[in-house]
Order: structure tokens, then sequence, then C-alpha cells
């Protein structure tokens, strides 16, 4: 993939770099042209291409008022894990680089009709959160902001948050502190109420770990809003070969237990939007018409999943012996 989603890139050049955090470095965007740049919304993220052909997402973190559309603020964790797309941000991109990006989507959405909003970040899932405080401070909303991370140090974005004008509403969580700084997740979240909604982002783990702890409490699938920061592994449940069937050729492909659905179709030529390919952002999302999905993202909600009418075929597969698609 050599170019961003979402329409024609925009240049952008990095008018600053800094430490935000161990392991994490924020990046000032501004436009290469000097015109505004496109608005966003809290919880939007924009698709960076990368030195060396890869694209990656990120969310923005700045302040999103009509008037402040001059830059665009990200931060990016070095990840041990890196495919490369964090080791190329933090090694290759240096203030003056120029980069390609696309315009700002969101599909994390903030509801500012909300009685209550409890954010809850896990690391560096704190950046699309970060949007969504300054937003519902300015509103003069009902708001908390938890952050959890291993240390003190390892806290993104900490000292803006300590500064901000909502500094009461934050709450630090970190795993090498005092017991009793630990954040309880069931207590913190407490019962489901009309008006009150949950926004959660960072690792997988973290994530299941609020979602699960929602469910047992009874929160509502449409109050709790998530976006995460890693894909999710399918599991190693044997699952091999299957047959994919589009509904308006009749083509029939063979997906062989070691490809994705989207690179088998890649291979014979049928293309599908994407952009994460990891499951987590949704552009590749795919009607599905008949068979049986084992889902893998983390995009769908267990209620769409149960569904079984559509499914991500950058990272899902099927149970049953054929899928047939809408394509």
């Amino acid at each position: 993939m050599n170019g961003v989603s979402g329409g024609a890139g925009i240049a952008v050049r990095v008018a600053r770099k800094t430490v935000e955090a161990e392991g994490v470095a924020g990046f000032r965007l501004v436009p290469v042209d000097g015109e505004r740049l496109p608005a966003f919304t809290p919880g939007a993220h924009i698709d960076v291409a990368l030195p060396g052909g890869l694209v990656r997402q990120y969310s923005l973190c700045n302040a999103s008022a009509p008037d402040d559309a001059g830059h665009y603020e990200i931060g990016v964790l070095r990840d041990a894990a890196s495919r490369g797309g964090s080791r190329a941000m933090h090694d290759a991109v240096h203030e003056g680089s120029v980069l390609q990006i696309g315009p700002p989507r969101n599909l994390f959405a903030l509801d500012e009709s909300a009685t209550h909003s409890l954010l809850l970040a896990g690391g560096i899932g704190v950046t699309p959160l970060l949007s969504m405080a300054q937003r519902l401070a300015t509103l003069g909303a009902d708001f908390a902001l938890h952050c959890c991370s291993r240390s003190a140090a390892r806290a993104p974005y900490r000292r803006r948050l300590e500064d901000s004008t909502f500094t009461d509403k934050v709450f630090f969580h970190h795993d090498d502190g005092p017991p009793a700084q630990h954040i309880d997740l069931a207590a913190t979240l407490g019962r489901p109420a009309p008006g009150r909604h949950v926004y959660v982002c960072g690792p997988s783990g973290f994530l299941e770990a609020v979602r699960t702890t929602a469910r047992a409490l009874h929160w509502a699938d449409a109050q709790v809003h998530f976006e995460s920061f890693s894909g999710a592994a399918p599991p190693a449940d044997g699952q091999g070969s299957f047959e994919v069937e589009l509904h308006r050729s009749r083509r029939v492909v063979r997906i062989p237990a070691t490809m994705t659905v989207l690179d088998a179709l890649a291979a014979e030529g049928i293309e599908i939007p994407v952009s994460c390919a990891q499951g987590v952002c949704g552009t590749c999302l795919t009607r599905v018409l008949a068979g049986e999905v084992a889902h893998h993202d983390l995009y769908l909600t267990p209620a769409e999943q149960a569904a079984n009418d559509c499914f991500l075929p950058c990272c899902s597969r099927a149970r049953s012996p054929r899928l047939v698609l809408d394509l």
C-alpha cells in the first residue's frame, strides 16, 4: 500500500517533534502549501504515508475547534513489536520532514449530548481522548479521564494534562505505583445509566478488560465506544482453508489457511479498500450474504458480529465451508 486512503493526499511538514513520554514522540504537522487543513472532530484519525511505503493511522490529539485548523498533532509510541510504522516515525521522520496524509476520518465519535462521559486510556490510547477531553471541557460537560500506564515516565502527555484547565478531572494510574492508585475498573465504570457513555482506547488487552467488565455490569454496547491501537491476532483454532464466493460475478476463490481473505482476493486481482489491515479501522468492512463468519476483529461490536451480515476480510475468516460476499 503506497498511498493514503480517504481521498487525495495532503502534503504536511513536521514543524515540531517532541518527547511526550518515555518511548513516545509527538509530531506537530502543518500544511506545506500554507492552506488550512480540513477540520476534524474529537476521536478522528489520519492516515500517514511513511518512508518505505507503509501507511499507518494516528489519532489527532490537538483541540478541534473550527478556528484551529492550522495544524494537526499526533503521538506515536515506539512499539517493540512494530511492523515498521512506529520505528519509521521515530527514526526516519524529523523536524522539517514532509509527509503525505489523508483527510481526517472519525470512527470513534464523541456524543456531545451525554450527561456524563467516562474516558479510559491505556498508554498511547490517550491521544484521541485528549481531543475529547478538551472538547468536553470547552462545552462545560461532566466527564472524567483515567490514564493507565506502566509508570509515570511512560504516561503520554502527562505534563499537558497536569497543566490543562481540566486537570481536576484527570486521574493517573501506574502499574508500578502504590496499590491504592491502581484502577478498579468495576468501581470506575459503575452501573450504567441513561446518558452515560464510556470511551476506551489502548492496547487490545486493556480494551478487552474494560469491555468484559462493562458487560458484567450490564452496560449496553451502544454506550461503550472503543478504539484499539493494536490488532487482534486470530486465535490458533485450527481453522483451515475455505471458499469465498463473489455474489455479483459468481466467482469462487479458495482461501488457503496461510492467507487472509484480503490477500487471497488481491492475488486474484480483486481489490478491497484497506487501511490498517489489523481489524481495527473498519475500512475493509464487507457485506456477507451467506455462510458463518469467524470474527477476529476489534472493530465490530459483539451484537454486530452476532448479526453475521458483515466482516473484515483483513483478519476474519469462515466457520462454514464457504462465505458468499456482496462483491
